[in-house]
């Protein structure tokens, strides 16, 4: 991984068969950012994502191996059990430029990853909702 900082954050380069995910996290922890708008591009591969079943409260998950533009990603960090937690949605394009999306729990990039992660000066925390069944975002002590 290479980055460069920027007046408002990091642009980063995720190079050839690393998981972004992962990178992004161990980024976002050494760099102490708790906080953050996350955007990006690129091509990836071994790719899972997910949607949130609203009813049975858990991801329907899907894998795919092949390579496939990431043609959008965008997300936040926030803090989730006082640690830097990265949560983005994607839409990815196979070769017959046929699309999809969702939640992305993890890819590794296939050819380049592109990504900017702007801080965000604020304490925006997750915590447990039951009633969604997710770490929500909370932002004062009043979550219910």
């Amino acid at each position: 991984m290479q980055f460069q900082k920027t007046p408002d954050g990091f642009f980063v380069y995720i190079e050839k068969d690393e998981r972004i995910m992962e990178k992004i996290t161990q980024f976002c922890i050494s760099n102490q950012i708790s906080n953050a708008q996350l955007s990006g591009i690129g091509a990836v591969k071994e790719i899972k994502i997910g949607a949130f079943d609203i009813h049975r409260k858990k991801y329907i998950r899907k894998s795919f191996h092949s390579v496939m533009e990431l043609v959008s990603y965008q997300g936040n960090i926030t803090l989730k059990d006082d640690q830097p937690f990265a949560h983005a949605h994607v839409t990815l394009s196979d070769h017959e430029m046929n699309t999809k999306g969702g939640h992305l729990f993890e890819a590794t990039v296939a050819a380049v990853g592109e990504f900017f992660i702007r801080t965000i000066p604020s304490s925006v925390a997750r915590k447990l909702n039951p009633d969604v069944g997710l770490p929500c975002i909370f932002m004062n002590s009043n979550f219910k």
